[in-house]
């Protein structure tokens, strides 16, 4: 017989289970860590919930998440704006900022193609791509080596050849591991991955 929570819980419970990677158990575990919490606790993790959303936003030039217009990487005069590094997700940007080997800047996609799933070209982030490619020497392709990321730098790939032919088009080297995320790969994979990028 499944155990029957009172509604305030049972509504909690079900909130944390839409979370990535969070089943039934996690779930429950956590939100009877929140019940057993101080008041100042609660809200405090509350009103983090509430300022994320408010205070997040995508930023107008590359699409990262930032709290600022435009976020850090497109302003800083110190990053290399002729080298632009296409992403999946901003979660990528992390790993591959912690190389240290990268000082161009951003442009994330949120998300790749996949016709299975119903996201075409038209459903991915590129309007604000195009204008950035004026001032673009070199266009790094770092979605992660799955199928639809790889499908995702085809397509890409295939786009500015036939729109910009001078531009130098590359794609991360296969240091991370086929049917992975680079969000989960470590600094020496990355690394190698970007030192050992190729043409297309």
């Amino acid at each position: 017989m499944a155990t029957r929570f009172a509604e305030p819980m049972a509504r909690l419970i079900d909130e944390l289970r839409k979370l990535p990677g969070v089943g039934t158990k996690s779930a429950q575990r956590y939100a009877f860590h929140i019940l057993r919490s101080t008041d100042a606790d609660a809200n405090a993790l509350s009103q983090a919930i509430l300022t994320l959303r408010q205070k997040l936003h995508l930023c107008s030039i590359c699409n990262n998440i930032t709290d600022v217009d435009p976020c850090t990487y497109c302003a800083s005069p110190t990053r290399d704006q002729h080298q632009l590094c296409v992403v999946e997700e901003p979660t990528n940007i992390a790993s591959i900022e912690k190389t240290r080997t990268y000082n161009g800047v951003f442009h994330v996609l949120h998300g790749t193609l996949s016709p299975v799933n119903g996201v075409g070209p038209e459903q991915l982030r590129l309007h604000n791509l195009w204008p950035r490619l004026a001032t673009c020497e070199e266009l790094i392709l770092a979605t992660s080596p799955t199928v639809e990321g790889e499908a995702t730098a085809r397509h890409l790939a295939d786009e500015l050849h036939a729109c910009h032919p001078e531009l130098k088009v590359t794609r991360i080297a296969t240091g991370v591991p086929a049917g992975s995320d680079i969000e989960y790969a470590d600094e020496v994979t990355m690394t190698r991955a970007l030192e050992n990028r190729r043409a297309l």
